[in-house]
């Protein structure tokens, strides 16, 4: 159960050499994958590759066909160590997740894979959540590439060009015996288009293959000596045989133009944005015409400096086009220019902005800046002088923050309004969050939360309050989280050191934040129907002896069960499970088999809840505290009345949370429930019309008894 299912777009996994492939650039990736022999494949979901994971898991029946082992790994640890069957056997394999974060987590194993080396082709495809659309601190993943010498591929946002970078990366990486980075950015990963499919390869190399013939290369442990000449042999003998099939096979593009003065010189994941930056200055064309000379990195790391040097030799200036910080290869390119005793000068931060994403009017800024200092006669008039100059501050003002929230009938919703009102009681508790649904918890209405450390790292954050007794502190995490280090990295060291904490893990049955994955506490796993483990055992097994389970739509029994926690005599880690499905997920279940019943004439009930606008007292309190979606205001009807009331609108779900928050917090009882009855039997009729016949007589005695006081 994801977000999306590509069960349909799989089959174009099929295609054979001569047809034409048509679609999203993370399919297209799949096929690259194919096409390329892989024996093995796997990851951990997570934006923006988590279609990647979907589809994989939708094209196991093509995988299986081709003999090629997937696996959904638990954490990006498990899928970077899963690599290590590369080292001594040439099976190809590759895996993905997201980053920075989940490179992070990867990086002790990345670091020992790096050390010995691969005789397989070994693909890691990092999925680089940074700039406007991202979800995670803004960091860069080069960093890694340069700390463990493994190559980092940045491919230029062209279908063909990706398919066909992604099989060479397969070759480069054996061609020098490294594993090494594919960077997909998050538009890369969902733009649309077509390539010329070649034929599926099955691995030359199996996994049964390996298993029929061990193979033990003792210098490939990473124990010293080994590891002194790991380090020797990246730099004098991997790295040159990067370089040179990095020239051989023209990995990196050049597009010249008739200017010879200037040129620019980028990643190849900003190609695009540059030919939009230049055609909004008439200096390129559609078709990626350029007059400006370009200089496009599709591999990032290594930098080819007879490359770098041979482009920028007879220029006067050239534009370093690097997002974020630190520079990196900004800072290389002026010793590669210093080294091969050029003249030409580099611009790059001093231009553009030394931090975030680099989007099309940014570019543009830059770029004619660019143009001011070293070649003024090809700009425009407007832009030379001035003209045209976009006032962002007025589009902050007249465009509203939309932070993220929970989202319609989302089952934690009820839990943090338990917690805000326990708080009203209890007082102010410093709470440890984590990365998840949960998450959105920190922000209003609810601001719950004090800190967010990582993935499942919530359990842990509370730790340095462990000790202390009268006053408890509250960890926080996901299901999802618990699963990927929760486990270990909290509650088993709570365990170990006899926290006083109390830990509330929030069980909604799947990896929810990143689109509705499978777990292993799911009600069903990837590969079959059925639970393979439960929270409570797992915390269980690992000592913790204080452990209780609650719906987390019971908003009183949730709130007096958390108080009770943060109250009791018994001293070690206190672990709370709230259970609620995903509403999402629950949806994306139901609604088909509803709409398929009323369509077929079967009946079928559906809950709706409502808010009485003659008693609302208007001071919108039901929404400070639940914040759903569906609950907003509207204008009143009573023409005495100026403020808005209270108003549910079509997106209700029926999960009766707003409901019971005005019964738990003593609110106004403005809300009512209703069930509308699709193809009712006769029965429902007779009560429907027992119903309207009562109300109409109470309705026309009151309407009588208005008359006679008005008279």
């Amino acid at each position: 159960m994801a977000e999306r299912s590509f069960a349909k777009e799989v089959k174009k996994l099929r295609l054979g050499s001569g047809q034409t492939f048509h679609g999203e650039g993370i399919l297209a990736v799949t096929k690259g994958l194919l096409q390329s022999g892989v024996a093995y494949v796997g990851g951990y979901q997570g934006s923006p590759v988590s279609h990647l994971m979907d589809v994989l898991a939708d094209g196991q029946e093509i995988l299986e066909e081709l003999g090629v082992h997937f696996e959904a790994n638990g954490s990006e640890a498990t899928a970077a160590a899963m690599l290590s069957a590369s080292i001594s056997y040439p099976l190809r394999a590759a895996v993905t997740w997201k980053s920075t974060v989940g490179t992070n987590v990867a990086s002790d194993a990345l670091s020992n894979l790096a050390s010995a080396g691969v005789i397989g082709g070994t693909v890691i495809i990092i999925g680089e959540d940074y700039g406007e659309g991202a979800s995670i601190m803004q960091e860069r993943s080069h960093a890694f590439a340069m700390k463990s010498q493994m190559w980092l591929i940045n491919p230029r946002p062209n279908l063909p060009k990706m398919v066909d970078m992604l099989e060479k990366s397969f070759q480069l990486s054996e061609a020098s015996n490294t594993p090494l980075f594919f960077q997909m950015r998050i538009r890369a990963c969902h733009l649309h288009g077509q390539f010329e499919a070649k034929d599926n390869v099955p691995p030359r190399f199996t996994v049964r293959d390996a298993l029929d013939n061990p193979n033990r290369e003792a210098d490939k442990i990473i124990l010293p000596p080994f590891t002194f000449l790991h380090e020797k042999h990246k730099i004098e003998q991997r790295w040159p045989a990067a370089v040179k099939y990095i020239v051989d096979h023209g990995l990196n593009e050049i597009f010249d133009g008739p200017e010879k003065d200037i040129g620019i010189i980028f990643e190849g994941g900003l190609y695009n944005v540059v030919i939009r930056a230049l055609q909004m200055m008439g200096l390129a064309d559609s078709l990626g015409e350029t007059q400006v000379p370009l200089y496009v990195m599709n591999v990032t790391y290594p930098l080819v400096d007879g490359e770098l040097t041979a482009f920028a030799r007879t220029k006067k200036a050239v534009l370093m086009v690097e997002e974020g910080q630190p520079n990196y290869i900004e800072q290389s390119l002026n010793k590669i220019f210093n080294d091969g005793e050029l003249t030409c000068k580099i611009s790059g931060k001093d231009v553009l902005p030394p931090s975030g994403e680099y989007t099309g009017q940014v570019m543009k800024d830059g770029i004619a800046d660019f143009l001011k200092k070293y070649q003024p006669d090809l700009l425009p008039d407007d832009v030379r002088d001035n003209t045209t100059v976009v006032d962002l501050s007025e589009l902050d003002r007249a465009i509203p923050a939309r932070p993220p929230g929970l989202c319609t009938g989302c089952p934690e919703r009820p839990f943090f309004a338990a917690m805000k009102m326990l708080e009203k009681e209890y007082g102010e508790i410093h709470i440890s969050a984590d990365i998840g649904c949960n998450s959105f918890g920190t922000l209003p209405p609810f601001q719950i939360g004090n800190t967010i450390m990582g993935y499942g790292l919530g359990a842990a954050s509370s730790s340095a309050f462990s000790s202390v007794r009268g006053k408890r502190a509250i960890s926080i995490m996901g299901d999802g989280g618990f699963w990927h280090n929760g486990l270990t990295s909290g509650i088993g060291s709570a365990v170990y050191n006899n926290s006083d904490n109390v830990f509330i893990i929030v069980d909604n049955g799947y990896a929810a934040a990143t689109g509705g994955q499978y777990i292993p506490s799911s009600a069903r796993t990837l590969k079959q129907d059925e639970r393979k483990a439960r929270i409570q055992d797992a915390v269980q097994g690992v000592g913790v002896k204080w452990v209780r389970t609650m719906r987390s739509y019971d908003i009183a029994p949730v709130k007096s069960l958390v108080c009770e926690a943060m109250t009791s005599k018994f001293i070690g880690p206190k672990v709370i499970v709230i259970e609620g499905e995903c509403m999402l997920n629950r949806q994306r279940r139901e609604k088909p088999i509803m709409v398929q019943n009323i369509k077929s004439g079967r009946r079928e009930t559906k809950a709706r809840f409502y808010v009485e606008a003659e008693t609302c007292t208007g001071d919108h309190a039901c929404i400070r505290l639940s914040g759903c979606p569906s609950l907003t205001i509207k204008s009143s009807e009573d023409i005495l009345r100026e403020d808005p009331v209270a108003y549910v609108d079509n997106s209700c779900v029926g999960c009766g949370v707003c409901g019971d928050n005005a019964h738990v917090a003593v609110l106004c009882p403005s809300f009512s429930r209703a069930e509308l009855v699709f193809n009712p039997n006769p029965w429902d009729r007779l009560k429907h019309s027992l119903r309207q016949a009562v109300i109409g007589f109470l309705q026309r005695r009151a309407d009588r008894k208005r008359m006679r006081v008005m008279l």
